[in-house]
């Protein structure tokens, strides 16, 4: 077994190397990371490639004896390149898959913003068969190309492909910044854009979180997983049977209520918390798909993800460094 990673890098690509690694019923595997602006170092069962998927002589040089493929790979809003990477890479990606010899498998992570996530309202759990809706901008847009091209190659060429759809990944100390109204906030909303600028840096001296609301006016919610819980059901997905061209989603049991956020971290960490309106609107994805054919669950709830991110201490060798803003 031979697995081409792209997007080795991030924080699913390198917590999948690692769990892969160090599983038994994986002794035999060896994975090829395939880098394009930062490097791992290779090692033992791992060798390193470098280039970008855009370019049909590095994915053939990549996919040399392959037999499956962890596909990670994206860009974020970024117009001039985001086409080249996630569109016409996934397409050399899969061309190059189904016409070689060794490959068995073709794994996808997909993410919740090519159905919208909480820029749409839903009329009940977000399930596999919900109708694409990118929001506004290039990524959504580009999530739902990635899953109807891969679903198109499944159809077209009977390839053994899988998509796990995840919501927003969270590791480390990643959900503590998402609420903060400082300038270290990581990913969106900009909390600090959305009250009086004084407030802002009262908000973020004191630890204190937003309580988001939705268009309704009650506590939002919003789906989330953690890497762990991902790479959980990668393994769980690899040589699966029951995976062959299926869509999964990939999420807590419950989508993270702010309502319920603000609560714990008052009694649990004596913050305050403060009402934002908004217009976005709350989901819920249903994971039971995955769970009924990988047999697989999440360990993560509300209030181990809280706790994961508020104890979690990074060492000098680990900077908080944010690569993209969500």
């Amino acid at each position: 077994m031979l697995i081409l990673v792209t997007g080795a890098t991030g924080k699913v690509g390198r917590t999948f190397i690692a769990r892969l690694l160090a599983d038994e019923r994986f002794s035999g595997a060896r994975i090829r990371a395939l880098c394009h602006n930062r490097l791992l170092d290779a090692e033992d069962r791992l060798d390193v490639a470098r280039g970008s998927i855009a370019d049909r002589r590095v994915v053939a040089a990549a996919l040399d004896g392959v037999t499956h493929v962890v596909h990670l790979a994206t860009c974020k809003e970024t117009p001039d390149d985001v086409m080249d990477v996630t569109v016409k890479g996934l397409f050399w990606l899969l061309e190059g898959f189904r016409l070689s010899q060794s490959a068995r498998q073709f794994i996808l992570i997909g993410g919740d913003a090519g159905i919208g996530h909480f820029y749409y309202r839903h009329p009940g759990p977000i399930t596999e068969d919900a109708p694409h809706m990118a929001y506004p901008g290039c990524y959504a847009l580009s999530k739902v190309l990635e899953e109807v091209m891969l679903e198109q190659f499944g159809i077209q060429y009977d390839t053994n492909v899988c998509c796990l759809r995840a919501p927003w990944i969270m590791e480390k100390d990643d959900f503590r910044y998402t609420l903060s109204f400082g300038d270290d906030v990581f990913g969106g909303p900009d909390w600090k854009t959305m009250v009086p600028p004084a407030d802002a840096k009262r908000y973020a001296a004191s630890g204190t979180v937003p309580l988001l609301r939705d268009a309704d006016g009650r506590p939002l919610r919003r789906n989330f997983v953690h890497v762990e819980d991902l790479v959980a059901a990668i393994l769980a997905a690899i040589d699966n049977p029951r995976a062959k061209r299926q869509l999964f989603n990939i999420c807590m049991d419950r989508p993270v209520d702010y309502g319920e956020v603000a609560e714990i971290l008052r009694r649990t960490r004596g913050l305050d918390s403060v009402d934002i309106p908004s217009g976005f609107h709350s989901n819920w994805m249903d994971n039971s798909k995955a769970k009924y054919l990988l047999d697989w669950e999440p360990e993560y709830d509300l209030e181990m993800l809280i706790d994961r991110a508020w104890t979690y201490e990074r060492s000098a060798n680990d900077p908080r460094i944010v690569w993209y803003p969500g």
